[in-house]
């Protein structure tokens, strides 16, 4: 593989790690004041699609922070991901059984596929983990490993390496993000208060727009340098 290609892809490969990180960090807890910090600070890149779009209302909405920002995203993460002051049920829960499974109960068979994935790759939770696993933060943190192991084994020059990790990415991706984020996101929607939490959910459909494309680029594009290389070896 030629230089400025492995360079494009790796570039590819190190800004999706940092946005599935990104994602997952949000989801997983409410945000401390050094998190509102760090993305109030932070400079997005904005422009027509979803994910541009969610960054401008994450950007505007943290140009108004004061002290009681932190706060007000504590509550709006509370109500919205846990059901605080709900007496029917969750609003948007970040467990994919919930959206799932007939019954919308936790620990369904969403959430043992994903162990299996998890297991497969190795992504290790913390052993005093109480989080279902088919939570939406550690479906984003391994698809962040399996994009790393990819850029290892890019660097490494092990190309057949890398498109078995990029086909497993693509694979978990469709059986385990885009059958539920979509709705997980209208119910972000529907229930969160603050501009911060509606580009929250912007972001997320902006990744299920732009994801497959991108995956499978990548794919084909190792392909075709390999066809490449055998044609002229």
């Amino acid at each position: 593989m030629d230089a400025e290609l492995r360079d494009e892809i790796s570039a590819s490969c190190t800004a999706r790690i940092e946005f599935y990180r990104f994602l997952a960090s949000i989801f997983f807890t409410e945000l401390s004041q050094e998190q509102v910090e760090t993305v109030a600070a932070s400079r997005f890149p904005i422009d027509d699609t979803d994910i541009g779009r969610g960054y401008e209302l994450i950007a505007r909405y943290m140009q108004h922070r004061d002290s009681g920002t932190r706060q007000q995203l504590a509550v709006d993460y509370a109500r919205v991901f846990l059901g605080a002051g709900s007496y029917e049920k969750l609003k948007a829960p970040p467990y994919e059984s919930v959206f799932t499974s007939e019954v919308q109960l936790l620990m369904q068979e969403a959430r043992d596929d994903a162990v299996k994935w998890y297991r497969r790759y190795g992504l290790a939770l913390p052993e005093d983990n109480t989080t279902p696993e088919d939570h939406v933060s550690f479906e984003m943190q391994f698809m962040a490993l399996l994009i790393e192991r990819s850029l290892e084994c890019l660097k490494a020059g092990d190309e057949d390496g890398f498109k078995e990790l990029a086909c497993a990415q693509r694979d978990f991706f469709d059986e385990h993000l885009a059958n539920w984020l979509p709705r997980f996101a209208d119910a972000i929607d529907q229930f969160c208060k603050t501009d911060f939490y509606h580009g929250i959910a912007a972001l997320v459909r902006g990744l299920l727009q732009v994801e497959p494309d991108v995956i499978d680029g990548l794919i084909e594009s190792v392909s075709a340098e390999e066809d490449v290389e055998e044609a002229e070896a």
